[in-house]
């Protein structure tokens, strides 16, 4: 996946009002009118990875979908009228946009969790017979160099986690990603990032977001400053996510994305972005008394 694909902020947020704006004319209804954009939304995600690219301007393709669906509603039939037409709906095989299930944890999980079964072998009693016997691991033996490389690199993992940065440091490092943001700076975006990095979009089906996580430095670099930019009615702030230093973007006042980060050895390991609306809802509630 191109991380240059990404939707700009600004651009998820004016199209997901445009379409309720489309459906709550035709509807008269907001209750409905989120449920035509989630059956909106599952028709984009349904095409194919190729499909998508195909379809030069989404914000119109998904417009005349929701403006079926809503057709279909008013009909009585609660069912979609005619299909949107072959030219721009081909390759309809399923895309698979399922959540990230460990949702911007600022915890890491403990050594062992974290490595692989052949990894973890290494630390059991019978890891010297060279027999693993943990669920999953390879059952087959391995040389004794074999074993070497692989306490070498069980070692070096745990030398980066005991490296995890301070309150401080995860601080200042958060602040170079916002900086690298604002300025649109995917260099030094790239810079404070470990080159096997991962960021994880979750727009729950409900944004037009990312399918998959982007792997790599510059990859993630670039799909991190495309989703932030260009800015008009964004602003970009660093504050307290889940105990550290997160980002948080809000379109008008409205916060539209909260972004997490995981620190090891100075370099952001993990991006952790959500988009989705319905997780969003609590940093959206107004302050109590009001």
């Amino acid at each position: 996946m191109n991380p240059t694909d990404t939707p700009a902020l600004e651009e998820l947020l004016d199209e997901r009002r445009h379409l309720l704006e489309v459906a709550r004319w035709m509807l008269g209804s907001s209750r409905e009118s989120e449920s035509v954009l989630d059956e909106t939304y599952r028709e984009w995600y349904d095409l194919s990875d190729v499909a998508r690219r195909d379809i030069g301007a989404p914000r119109s393709w998904l417009a005349r979908v929701a403006g079926r669906i809503c057709l279909g509603r008013l009909a009585g039939g609660g069912r979609s009228g005619a299909t949107v037409p072959a030219a721009e709906d081909a390759g309809t095989s399923q895309a698979g946009c399922g959540t990230v299930e460990q949702q911007v944890s600022q915890v890491m999980q403990t050594t062992l969790d974290s490595l692989s079964p052949a990894e973890r072998a290494v630390f059991l009693p019978d890891a010297v017979s060279r027999k693993p016997s943990v669920p999953g691991a390879e059952p087959v033996a391995r040389s004794r160099p074999e074993w070497g490389e692989l306490g070498d690199r069980v070692r070096r993992r745990m030398l980066a986690q005991r490296r995890r940065p301070s309150a401080s440091e995860h601080d200042a490092i958060v602040r170079a990603v916002r900086l690298a943001c604002l300025t649109q700076d995917a260099e030094l975006l790239a810079s404070v990032l470990a080159r096997d990095s991962t960021a994880f979009f979750d727009g729950g089906g409900k944004v037009r977001a990312l399918v998959r996580p982007v792997h790599g430095g510059e990859p993630v670099a670039r799909s991190l400053v495309a989703l932030m930019g260009p800015r008009g009615r964004t602003t970009l702030v660093a504050q307290s996510v889940n105990g550290r230093t997160g980002l948080v973007a809000r379109y008008d006042r409205t916060v539209a994305a909260v972004i997490s980060f995981d620190v090891l050895a100075g370099r952001v390991t993990r991006i952790w972005v959500t988009l989705n609306p319905d997780k969003l809802r609590t940093w959206n509630r107004p302050p109590s008394g009001h």
